[in-house]
């Protein structure tokens, strides 16, 4: 269980990125009030929380009945994630973990960021929702597993809220550069992550057994 709450946390504390949405968030509301930035923090990160959790809970009963096999998901899962990997060690908005830039110049518009671009994509972005239905299916049918899953991701989601109520003190701390520093760091944490949910999902589809069978029969 240790090992699945130490997978899960660091999952999901790469793909929301707190420090990363709280550098965004800081960014976007420079114009509002103490008092206006605390109220988006706090309705942005419970609306992310009613976007993921239903995504963890009924994910992977959606894709059963949409015919979606567990080990394909847990590779195309993988994939995404080391798609996004790659963006964060190269310092890219792609628009899995942050807003693009088509979304960040219509969010300046906004007088009220806590829907969008806050709760999504920024907080519940593609990467956080896959990574709710990938961590959901490695616990299984283990309702402790599962529960040690919703309970990181609820964790994850806290400090993201404290963060953002921190949101300006972080940007003044770590700068730019300190941003794409730690953001670096953790895609490539990601990214080793990403390839093990791959092979895992290709051990699991049988596809190395069929190809191994395959090679003695032609022996």
């Amino acid at each position: 269980m240790l090992e699945l709450a130490i997978i899960a946390f660091t999952t999901f504390f790469i793909t929301i990125g707190p420090v990363d949405v709280a550098f965004m968030f800081a960014v976007l509301t420079v114009g509002a009030s103490a008092r206006q930035r605390r109220m988006m923090a706090l309705r942005g990160t419970v609306i992310a929380t009613l976007i993921l959790l239903p995504f963890a809970l009924l994910g992977e009963a959606a894709l059963s009945w949409l015919g979606i096999s567990l080990p394909a998901l847990r590779t195309a899962g993988g994939i995404l994630l080391l798609l996004i990997g790659i963006d964060m060690v190269f310092a890219r908005s792609s628009g899995g973990v942050s807003t693009t830039e088509e979304e960040a110049r219509e969010a300046r518009g906004r007088a009220d960021i806590s829907v969008f671009p806050l709760a999504t994509p920024l907080i519940a972005g593609p990467g956080a929702m896959g990574a709710a239905i990938l961590m959901m299916t490695r616990a299984g049918q283990d309702w402790l597993g599962q529960a040690v899953v919703l309970g990181t991701l609820l964790l994850v989601l806290m400090l993201t809220l404290v963060c953002l109520l921190l949101a300006v003190q972080i940007q003044r701390f770590l700068g730019t550069t300190g941003s794409h520093v730690l953001t670096r760091v953790l895609g490539v944490l990601l990214c080793a992550l990403a390839v093990q949910f791959v092979f895992d999902g290709i051990a699991e589809s049988g596809l190395m057994m069929q190809g191994e069978s395959m090679a003695g029969g032609h022996t």
